[in-house]
């Protein structure tokens, strides 16, 4: 899953060893992926090293992981008994606009 990608003129030109924005934009689409424990352990280590080198896609990955915690948190908070009966009844008036329509 390695891009190529030669520097424009436009783009300041890197050392040796540093990410290019094609790398960093290749990564970030695998950070999902290494999120959900969905890499091969090859892909995982290669993630982990980049980074480990790179600030600003960690920084990204840290902000993916905290909104996935906080998704996942919510999640499992259950609806007000109130809510759900109103919910339900809802449901079954449009159901029976729908078989009576």
């Amino acid at each position: 899953m390695t891009h190529q990608h030669e520097p424009s003129a436009h783009e300041p030109t890197l050392g040796p060893g540093e990410p290019s924005a094609a790398d960093c934009a290749d990564y970030l689409e695998r950070i999902v992926y290494f999120l959900d424990n969905e890499l091969d352990e090859a892909d995982c280590s290669a993630v982990r090293l980049h980074l480990d080198s790179c600030n600003p896609c960690l920084e990204k990955y840290d902000l993916q992981r905290t909104v996935k915690a906080v998704v996942a948190r919510s999640c499992h908070e259950a609806a007000p008994d109130e809510l759900r009966q109103r919910v339900m009844l809802q449901i079954q008036r449009v159901s029976i606009e729908i078989r009576e329509g």
